[in-house]
């Protein structure tokens, strides 16, 4: 612990927003309960039809921001403080968005159309996972967050790679309208908040770096 502030290990201390974040959601999830929430929805979504396969990249979402979260923690530092301070900006945005603008979607089936394993996975993951506080969608930010942070990690410069993280976010946002968790709509208010969050990660990053050859001349 002596050495959390040291240049090798302080990067370790942006973890501490995991518990933070996860108290906040609890409370505009499962603690502050509000009185209605706000539909989101567009024409657009009655058009997509719902495909339980697109659980199986709807789940990848997991491995796929841990595991960059991971790997760029323990083998490049500073594309891990920039993926966290997007994620930080990014995350803590939507929880501000969700208290100002409590909002839900009421697109789930009633039934399905077909009996298979995927869709009584879905219909269980129904009932523990509530229909609230979906625009911006949480999924697509730490999609995109993950794709970016590979992208931006030098172990993960090549064409083969970028096109795989690009390819997983892009599976996983769209993954959450085919299985009737957002809206069309989640999915574009997530588009400025990412912005913002990878402007405000890069320009951060830059000052850091004219901080440092400043106290160097």
């Amino acid at each position: 612990m002596n050495k959390l502030n040291t240049p090798e290990f302080e990067h370790l201390k942006l973890l501490a927003f995991w518990p933070v974040y996860g108290l906040m959601f609890l409370t505009v999830e499962r603690l502050w309960i509000r009185d209605s929430y706000t539909p989101v929805s567009c024409a657009l979504d009655g058009a997509i039809p719902f495909c339980e396969l697109f659980l199986l990249p709807y789940l990848f979402w997991f491995v796929f921001l841990t595991g960059t979260l991971a790997y760029t923690l323990l083998c490049d530092a500073g594309a891990f403080k920039r993926m966290m301070r997007f994620i930080i900006f990014s995350y803590t945005a939507a929880i501000l968005i969700y208290i100002i603008f409590p909002n839900c979607q009421e697109l789930r089936p009633v039934e399905f159309e077909r009996d298979n394993a995927l869709t009584r996975f879905i219909a269980r993951f129904y009932e523990f996972d509530t229909n609230t506080n979906v625009c911006p969608s949480i999924h697509v930010i730490g999609s995109v967050a993950a794709a970016w942070g590979a992208w931006d990690s030098r172990h993960f410069n090549t064409t083969g790679w970028r096109i795989f993280f690009a390819l997983s976010a892009f599976l996983i946002s769209i993954s959450t309208v085919f299985i009737k968790q957002h809206s069309v709509l989640d999915l574009l208010a997530a588009v400025p908040v990412c912005f913002a969050a990878w402007l405000m990660a890069r320009d951060r990053e830059k000052s850091g770096e004219t901080e440092k050859e400043g106290a160097a001349s």
